[in-house]
């Protein structure tokens, strides 16, 4: 239930799946077999010794009896340590990912210290318990040991008296010495196998308790289910139908109360009401992500309150107000509400074919799910698609509709493309980069791109590029190793660049922090200069101390090596710092000869140079199609070199796979890479893909701007001309745009009806209005 998941941190989760669950795996693994063959193993010696000598096998059992009692009742305090460890290490974990998504907030109100007090204080707690763990269990271990050596001292000194007195052979207690050494180690096994079992009981215990909830959904509910098995939804039964809908909260205060409405599967609703009026919980109620208390909801003449997933998760598609973004592409993002059951089987041959046969024996056993994960999940046909070809036209198409094809088509011109992948791309983008250049020569266009030229050094380009002249490959010549590459310093000795590079570095260091002191974080100079981080200052201000005490020629290479990789990021024509002049310039031009001439022949795959001739798999589609880099300093320079790619890739028809390559871009952890309001659009276009009998969406558009607002709205309601819409609107302007409105107070429906209406009635919805 979700409101099973707004108490429990996602961090706790990973940490107890990671640290308590997975460990009793290999227990369970050898849980029969270990105490069988340690067992067998100790009786064997202690029969041996019984056999041998009634009194000397006696002590034999005594000593193994009292390890097998003293020692597990001592290690009981052991598990309940252990038990306490693993809490308070599961909430530390929790309590450090709350610091992290809260990042933010602890650097704006200066709670940094508060929060490392609690962590420390937190670390403590596990150091005493750890501390009192870890003497107990020396403690045992010594008192283990210690009984251990009293059986041989024991025979010694009894067995040896039985001896001189002439009643006990000294074959035999040689024997009895002999075999009683076979004894300690499986009854020292056989008790550590116990405490591990004790652990997993106590691991196994917490798990459980951790995920027993009441109100769990029974597993039918979302019971694997192909297209063709499901019931369809009939509109000639009955629209969007709700009967007296009512939810109570966790302190029993009803969210919704007594909701009721019969509204045709062809209307756009809009719902409308202040903060505390029930919205969301409806919303979520109608697609069925919250079961109500009491009541019925009918789409269709389905009843959704008991349909299983397979059903609602096909016939509704809801977006909150902050969608989840999942850590893949976003082509992936967007297909990602049609993956509801296998369409097509993965073909499997050779070592694939035996490892899948492996997986399903063991999903026979284990009662899992047979579901290949391999398999091809996407459900073309609810997205309106016959396969993976019409997919990508489907998916520009609802782009398109939430304003979000543009920004993707400029993820596709920013990404670098192995050209082996799109077949024929090299040499379209040649024939764009020859187009560009003839625009570029046009009256007016000169200077807006600064083109590579291998014997000119590129102001628009950073300093790393002039000398490398190509694109890194990989980790080798990567802008934030470079100052420690034994090549690229072995370069800079032999043309004499090496010590005035570190004096760059080392002057560029003191401006920016002379320029950066006292400025608040955030600032846009963190942003332009953007080779300095601010979390970098201290660091840096340590080695300039640290030269100025010993010189530039004194420093230790760590600090060498951080001063040179500053100049490396430098860009002359937007930073303007004027540390690189035509002299410097003409030696970086003489380094990138030497460069390329000596460079090793294994590390040549490292870097991919710049050549008008050839397509450059390194370096981004823009920097392909120009061949150069945007010139700084020129009226909206970046806008109508914008515009001229546009319209090249437009005559050369690249702009539909230039927009495919954009779909491959990686959207981040929850959409991180994303702005809030592409994060919006993308879940919109995934709700709209799937074309769901009834789309529900809560304040999905809140995070646009006004205008863009009145666009989405209006071209999302043309796309789903005839097909339900439930939209939970911030603006209540928006309203008038539906065909029905519900307005809500305080979870009860007060009105509902035609927007003109219900405004010339002068009620609630007024009153909203004039609200703003």
């Amino acid at each position: 239930p979700l409101a099973r998941f707004r108490r429990v941190k996602s961090a706790e989760l990973s940490t107890m799946i990671k640290d308590e669950i997975e460990p009793l795996g290999g227990f369970v693994g050898e849980s029969l077999i270990t105490p069988l063959f340690l067992a067998g193993e100790a009786l064997t010696a202690m029969f041996f010794i019984m056999f041998q000598h009634t009194y000397l096998g006696l002590i034999a059992l005594g000593v193994v009896g009292t390890q097998a009692f003293v020692i597990p009742k001592l290690r009981r305090r052991l598990l309940v340590l252990a038990k306490e460890r693993q809490l308070s290490a599961r909430q530390l974990a929790g309590r450090i990912a709350e610091v992290a998504d809260g990042a933010v907030e602890v650097h704006a109100h200066d709670t940094s210290n508060y929060e490392r007090a609690e962590i420390s204080w937190r670390l403590g707690r596990i150091f005493r318990i750890r501390f009192e763990f870890y003497q107990r269990k020396f403690l045992i271990k010594f008192l283990n040991n210690f009984l251990s050596q009293v059986g041989p001292f024991l025979y010694y000194l009894v067995g040896g008296y039985l001896v001189i007195a002439g009643r006990l052979d000294i074959g035999t207690l040689v024997a009895v010495i002999a075999a009683y050494k076979d004894l300690p180690s499986p009854i020292k096994e056989l008790i550590d196998w116990d405490q591990q079992r004790l652990d997993g009981q106590i691991k196994f215990t917490q798990v459980i308790e951790q995920f027993t909830v009441e109100d769990l959904a029974p597993a039918e509910i979302q019971a694997p289910m192909a297209a063709p098995a499901l019931p369809q939804l009939s509109p000639q039964a009955g629209g969007v139908r709700a009967t007296n809908l009512t939810l109570a909260g966790e302190a029993g205060t009803k969210l919704i109360d007594g909701v009721s409405f019969d509204i045709g599967l062809d209307q756009h609703v809009a719902i409308l009401g202040s903060h505390a009026a029930g919205v969301a919980e409806l919303t979520q109620m109608l697609a069925r992500l919250v079961v109500p208390s009491s009541g019925r909801l009918e789409v269709g003449g389905f009843d959704m309150t008991k349909a299983p997933e397979a059903v609602t998760g096909r016939a509704l598609a809801y977006v909150g107000p902050s969608a989840y973004l999942f850590p893949t592409s976003v082509r992936e993002n967007l297909m990602y509400g049609l993956k509801h059951y296998p369409i097509r089987e993965a073909a499997y041959e050779g070592e694939a074919l035996e490892e899948r046969e492996f997986q399903l024996r063991e999903v026979r056993r284990t009662d899992s799910t047979p579901l290949d994960f391999n398999a091809d999940w996407t459900d073309y046909q609810a997205a309106g698609a016959s396969g993976p070809e019409d997919m990508e036209l489907r998916i520009v198409e609802m782009l398109k509709t939430v304003e979000l094809e543009e920004a993707i088509f400029e993820f596709g011109l920013r990404s670098a493309v192995d050209p082996a992948h799109y077949p024929g791309l090299a040499d379209s983008v040649l024939r764009g980069r020859e187009a560009i250049r003839a625009r570029l020569a046009a009256p007016g266009m000169q200077g807006l791109v600064e083109q590579f030229d291998a014997e000119r050094y590129n102001r628009n380009a950073t300093l790393a590029e002039n000398l490398l002249f190509g694109t890194p490959v990989g980790k080798i010549f990567d802008i934030e190793n470079l100052a420690g590459n034994d090549y690229v310093r072995h370069v800079l000795r032999e043309t004499g660049l090496s010590d005035d590079l570190l004096k760059t570095g080392h002057k560029l260091a003191e401006t920016m922090i002379e320029l950066f002191s006292g400025l608040p974080p955030g600032h846009e100079f963190f942003e332009r200069f953007s080779f300095i981080r601010q979390d970098d200052l201290p660091e840096v201000k340590a080695v300039l101390a640290r030269a100025a005490d010993a010189g530039l020629e004194g420093i230790e290479q760590a600090d060498r090596e951080l001063l040179m990789a500053l100049p490396f990021k430098m860009i002359s024509a937007r930073h303007r710092l004027g540390l690189i002049d035509e002299a410097f310039e003409a030696r970086i031009l003489h380094a990138r000869r030497y460069f390329a001439e000596h460079l090793p022949a294994g590390m040549r795959r490292g870097v991919e140079f710049f050549d008008a001739a050839r397509y450059n798999g390194a370096a981004t589609l823009q920097d392909n199609i120009l061949f150069g880099k945007v010139a700084t300093g020129q009226a909206q320079a970046s806008t109508r070199i914008g515009a001229m790619l546009h319209d090249v890739l437009e005559e050369l028809q690249l702009r539909p796979q230039v927009v495919s390559i954009g779909l491959s871009y990686q959207v981040g952890v929850g959409g991180a890479r994303l702005s809030s309001s592409d994060r919006q659009k993308v879940a919109i276009a995934r709700a709209l893909l799937k074309r769901p009998a009834v789309l529900i969406l809560d304040q999905a558009a809140a995070v646009l701007d006004g205008g863009s607002q009145n666009r989405v709205v209006n071209s999302i309601l043309e796309c789903r001309r005839g097909r339900s819409v439930f939209w939970a609107l911030q603006r209540n302007d928006l309203a008038e745009r539906f065909g029905h409105v519900l307005v809500m107070e305080r979870g009860r429906l007060v009105e509902q009806g035609r927007f003109a209406d219900l405004k010339s009635s002068g009620g609630a919805l007024q009153r909203l209005l004039n609200a703003g």
